[in-house]
């Protein structure tokens, strides 16, 4: 997938979140079901999820390479990144990592600094997507904790199948509240 296309993508899952956020009820925010996250508490885990991809790509790149390391593998299409994801997924039963284990539920009265934070976020990553070199796309790598290293062009593409994935749960979740 190229730079472009990447860059639309996550345009789109993130304005399908926000959207579908900012026309919940109050009380979703702050409740969910029996021992799973609020409305509230998925929107933070996908701000925490989205800021460190962007400080990591505001690095040096040549850092990046020194402290991770370059690819060894060509990289993956976004339908295998994402199919891996929710292999992982199940792998894990539910398990959170670091950032995201006990998570406070962030107060209505966040609910607009949170969406609106996601959506500069996200904006920060379209614009280093577009910016950053194919090449460095490509043979860069990245930790993440559940997937292990991955080439940047393939975590940026997760990023995007991430915030669909947590759509998707909020709606499956929350649509047969109303």
């Amino acid at each position: 997938m190229d730079k472009e296309a990447i860059a639309d993508l996550i345009e789109a899952k993130h304005s399908e979140l926000i959207s579908w956020l900012e026309n919940q009820p109050e009380d979703a925010w702050t409740q969910g079901p029996e021992g799973k996250w609020t409305t509230g508490q998925q929107a933070l885990h996908l701000l925490q999820s989205i800021k460190p991809l962007n400080s990591a790509l505001s690095m040096p790149k040549f850092l990046l390479r020194y402290k991770f390391g370059k690819a060894n593998r060509p990289v993956r299409a976004y339908d295998a990144v994402a199919k891996r994801y929710q292999e992982r997924l199940k792998d894990v039963q539910g398990k959170t990592f670091k950032g995201s284990q006990n998570m406070k539920v962030p107060p209505l009265t966040e609910k607009e600094y949170i969406l609106n934070r996601l959506q500069t976020e996200q904006k920060k990553l379209q614009y280093k997507t577009k910016k950053i070199s194919n090449k460095n796309l490509d043979t860069l790598i990245l930790p993440h904790p559940l997937m292990g290293k991955m080439p940047i062009r393939e975590i940026i593409m997760w990023t995007a199948h991430h915030v669909e994935h947590h759509t998707n749960t909020l709606k499956a979740k929350y649509n047969n509240r109303q």
